[in-house]
């Protein structure tokens, strides 16, 4: 199988370097591993947020959008 085909050549190379690459190695790897949850997951924290708080960082962000063309 291509995958154990990987695999296996993946930690042939890996054990040919010294032990501070592999750790660099393990720590990109692990950099590729996508983090958090599905949105599906969040689905049971809708309407938890209160309207009123809703709509304040509505506005919040409504301000950050705007350019201030004499600022800089």
């Amino acid at each position: 199988m291509a995958t154990t085909y990987v695999k296996d050549d993946l930690i042939a190379q890996v054990e040919k370097l010294p032990y501070d690459l592999q750790l660099r190695v393990l720590d990109f790897v692990k950099s590729l591993i996508p983090k958090g949850v599905t949105g599906k997951n969040l689905l049971q924290f809708e309407g938890t947020i209160p309207v009123d708080d809703l709509e304040r960082m509505s506005k919040a962000i409504e301000e950050c959008e705007k350019v201030d063309t004499s600022e800089w």
